[in-house]
């Protein structure tokens, strides 16, 4: 699984964004779990993440409540089938209210700048 870690700081909480080829939900647990074998990602606050597989679309929001939904609208925009996308955030004491929802857009959004970078 590749991490893009650190790259949205807001009001003390932190965001990362992670992703892999995934083919199913029962995959995407397995990948979340192994990411979650690293300390950091276990003690986060959130892992919210979204999957269009093989059996359709697929989110968690993880208390993290619309995060799946939105991961999942821009994969459908995007195009990108078969790709786990998991946003990280630790939460850092203030309520971001609506400001959340663009965070996790923005992190989705680095994520699939770079895949499509890569080629």
């Amino acid at each position: 699984m590749r991490t893009f870690d650190k790259i949205i700081s807001d009001r003390g909480s932190k965001y990362a964004v992670s992703g892999a080829p995934c083919r199913d939900a029962e995959e995407a647990r397995t990948l979340i779990e192994g990411l979650k074998k690293a300390k950091k990602f276990a003690k986060a606050t959130h892992n919210s993440w979204g999957l269009l597989g093989a059996d359709g679309p697929v989110k968690n929001d993880d208390g993290e409540s619309g995060a799946g939904m939105i991961i999942l609208q821009q994969l459908e925009t995007a195009g990108l089938e078969g790709h786990l996308v998991v946003v990280t955030r630790w939460y850092g004491g203030k309520h971001l209210g609506g400001d959340r929802f663009r965070h996790v857009r923005d992190a989705v959004a680095h994520y699939l700048d770079a895949v499509k970078a890569e080629g």
